[in-house]
């Protein structure tokens, strides 16, 4: 039987959802140097404020869902950086609290009489793949060899301490593997915390990794705390197609939020191309009708991509 709070967050993201946009590449915007194993993380420990800053950012763009800072902030990570294991445990709650600090400054400051207007912005912990722990942009190959049981030992510790900082939802980002997928899933099975898992793709069929899309949600369908499945940090023009494969397979809400365009570079470590805001938020109107309801934006979309999604999602509401 579905919990209430399992309830409630799956029908606000059938309803619709904004979420943010890059959280890491916004703050290398900004002028943070992350080019360090622990990424975002290095500014969680450092510089909490500027966190903060992104994600007010965020919320006065209309995002009405934010991510926390917690994708690289993997336990090995932190440990292997210096931090003890309690020292690692407040860390991850510290993400979580910094981003409901946000929520509820937004929340404290709005006048509106509309109640659509005043409804709560979500938080979501995140947690990366094991293939971000690696720092060696393994998520976008899916090529780590670890068994299911290592990869459950991996996320269930970091799952729990999310989860007691009493985020909204969990959200697996860029899962590259079928692998990974099961452990979840096994992780999952008897949450009473809601979670999405965004997968990392090749095209419509394979993941990052060459395996099957439809056999990684598989084991997902069943998981009743799993409350939306989806796509993150490939291209916008990969998305629709993807969408259109995950729509085929999964029964409940599916989440979409691609990188701005262009490609990364991993020679000179930085991306390139395109990252016209305009013609991100025209094919959003496209992942949209063809059936995702959370939709946001991964590297390098910024304040002004989800201000811009939020303009259009007012219009056809």
């Amino acid at each position: 039987m579905l919990s209430d709070k399992i309830r409630r967050t799956q029908q606000r993201l059938t309803e619709g959802l904004i979420l943010d946009g890059g959280l890491a590449t916004e703050l290398e915007r900004l002028g943070f140097d992350l080019d360090h194993p622990l990424w975002s993380a290095r500014v969680l420990l450092e510089e909490p404020e500027a966190i903060q800053a992104v994600h007010l950012d965020y919320l006065a763009a209309g995002a009405q869902c934010i991510t926390t800072a917690s994708y690289q902030a993997s336990i090995p990570g932190l440990e292997e950086a210096g931090l003890s294991r309690r020292q690692t445990k407040d860390l991850l709650r510290q993400s979580v609290r910094l981003a409901q600090e946000c929520r509820d400054y937004l929340l404290d400051q709005d006048e509106s009489d509309d109640p659509e207007e005043r409804a709560s912005p979500l938080v979501a912990a995140s947690c990366g793949p094991f293939g971000a722990y690696l720092a060696d942009g393994s998520e976008f190959r899916g090529d780590y060899d670890v068994s299911e049981t290592a990869l459950y030992d991996f996320h269930a510790p970091r799952v729990e301490i999310l989860a007691d900082a009493l985020p909204d939802l969990i959200a697996f980002e860029t899962i590259p593997q079928a692998r990974e997928a099961r452990a979840i899933a096994r992780l999952m099975k008897l949450s009473a915390i809601p979670a999405w898992v965004s997968f990392c793709c090749q095209d419509a069929d394979r993941l990052a990794s060459g395996e099957s899309l439809a056999e990684a949600i598989a084991p997902l369908v069943e998981i009743e705390s799993i409350v939306a499945v989806g796509v993150n940090c490939v291209s916008p023009m990969v998305t629709l197609s993807v969408i259109e494969r995950i729509r085929q397979s999964w029964p409940r809400a599916i989440v979409a939020y691609p990188h701005a365009g262009g490609s990364w570079n991993n020679q000179r470590r930085c991306w390139e191309g395109d990252e016209d805001p305009k013609s991100f938020v025209s094919q959003a109107n496209n992942w949209r009708a063809m059936g995702a309801s959370v939709i946001g934006g991964c590297c390098r979309t910024t304040p002004e991509h989800i201000k811009r999604l939020v303009r259009v999602q007012k219009r056809t509401s």
